[in-house]
């Protein structure tokens, strides 16, 4: 039976609380650690529970798999980051500078947590899998709505979900895609140099994406909603 550690009421703070909030904690930051060295898909429990330091037993009162563990420790580093992306965002109604906020906190977050960059893109590329992990794909959608959500705002029109859909898309592909492939061949100063004149060109072009798709919908839009007047019905006489 797994731990309460919500409900107040029954102590929550409590020694032996905190020694499982602890533990818990170990746990996952022992599978970051083996996830960025072997893989979601390589890592095994023997692995984790070995470099945790701690037992089976231990890892099963946690999880009832690693299959738990993956989809919880995931739900972590993506409330973890919209956390940080409400933060800096809150406010933000200018377009460019909503996306220049966007893609420097995306960077901010990622260059000091390392290990969950790379949590963050084997999960998301585990999603384009047939038989891929379950759970994950709940964290990701929700920080997917939040990004269109945020870009919405700061258009005056209510443009089509899909259309949104795909901007938020490409946020985060910029995101995740350069940063992987950066990170690769450029040490720290030299990637964070690279990436502030890939973050300008690409917030540029992503404006004038946005506001060029504005001015192809709005008319068509329009056309859609415009109300057609029906020609008033005749006024017919009842038969005798």
């Amino acid at each position: 039976m797994k731990p309460n550690l919500g409900n107040k009421g029954e102590g929550d703070g409590s020694r032996q609380q905190r020694r499982v909030k602890a533990t818990r904690k170990k746990i996952l930051n022992a599978a970051r650690e083996v996830f960025v060295e072997k893989g979601l898909d390589l890592t095994t429990i023997d692995d984790i529970t070995e470099r945790a330091d701690v037992g089976k037993g231990t890892f099963y009162y946690h999880f009832n798999e690693k299959n738990e563990l993956i989809a919880n420790l995931m739900d972590e580093i993506m409330k973890d980051l919209m956390r940080a992306i409400e933060q800096k965002c809150a406010g933000v109604t200018h377009l460019p500078t909503l996306l220049d906020t966007l893609v420097g906190v995306h960077i901010d977050f990622f260059k000091d947590r390392w290990e969950d960059f790379v949590v963050y893109f084997q999960g998301r590329a585990d999603l384009q899998l047939l038989e891929g992990y379950s759970g994950l794909e709940k964290p990701f959608l929700t920080y997917l709505e939040r990004l269109e959500s945020l870009i919405a705002s700061a258009v005056n029109y209510r443009l089509p979900k899909p259309m949104l859909q795909r901007f938020g898309y490409a946020v985060a592909g910029f995101v995740s895609g350069y940063y992987s492939f950066a990170v690769i061949a450029l040490d720290g100063e030299e990637l964070e140099e690279s990436f502030h004149g890939m973050r300008d060109a690409f917030v540029a072009s992503l404006t004038r994406f946005i506001q060029e798709a504005m001015s192809d919908t709005l008319p068509a839009i329009s056309r859609k909603t415009q109300k057609v007047k029906k020609p008033p019905r005749p006024n017919r006489k009842k038969k005798n």
